[in-house]
């Protein structure tokens, strides 16, 4: 492999671990769910994903592999499968790559989940969905905070749910625009917010053909 090879798979791997850091949360909730404790479940990850970056597995992952997030499910279910005897200290992953994991964050998070009621593997799907959501909302917001339109972005946040005409006379109030500039700049909002969870969903999912039967996946999994 050239030079440019090895840039290119350099670029990957980088882009991949940033997927890794961005939806190991739900796999920590399913091993929280399955009994594993606040410390092993992150050791667990953390080894989980060190070995797979070092190993150079999701570089090598294929379409017909499926998607990222049955992958990663089904890949840390066997990892769990083969480290259950080990020491924690070596799950920690010792010299390999190490990614950048906020448990404290990952384990409030699970402490407010309807864990009860859902299966691990159920659990896992739920807050994967809800991590796609929250990181769209981050781009969607940083887009408007990075054009100046911070307070439009608040004002017409309620909005991107729902018509409601007393709000839109509100919003206008408060903007200063018309009550069919807000109408028009909120189906900007929703459409650019469509964009955006699209391309989220486009970086877990290995062809084009299968981002919409994802976000069906990941909606349902927020219902059940």
């Amino acid at each position: 492999m050239g030079a440019g090879g090895r840039a290119n798979r350099t670029e990957v791997r980088r882009a991949l671990a940033t997927l890794c850091e961005t939806y190991w949360p739900p796999l920590y909730a399913f091993l929280r769910r399955s009994g594993s404790s606040p410390a092993d479940a992150e050791d667990t990850v953390q080894g989980f994903f060190s070995l797979l970056l070092e190993r150079d597995d999701l570089v090598e992952l294929r379409p017909e592999r499926g998607r990222f997030r049955s992958f990663l499910l089904a890949s840390l279910k066997h990892y769990r499968a083969n480290e259950r005897d080990k020491e924690a200290a070596l799950k920690r992953g010792g010299g390999r790559q190490k990614l950048s994991l906020d448990a404290a964050s990952a384990e409030a998070r699970y402490c407010v989940e309807p864990a009860e009621r859902r299966t691990p593997e159920s659990l896992f799907d739920y807050c994967w969905a809800q991590t796609v959501l929250e990181n769209t909302m981050a781009q969607l917001r940083a887009s408007y905070q990075a054009a100046g339109k911070a307070e439009r972005f608040a004002v017409l946040l309620p909005h991107l749910a729902g018509d409601q005409a007393e709000s839109y006379r509100k919003a206008a109030a408060k903007l200063g625009m018309t009550e069919g500039a807000v109408k028009v700049a909120v189906h900007r909002m929703r459409r650019e917010y469509r964009e955006l969870i699209r391309a989220e969903i486009a970086q877990t999912v290995a062809s084009e053909e299968e981002i919409d039967g994802e976000i069906v996946a990941l909606f349902e999994a927020l219902r059940g």
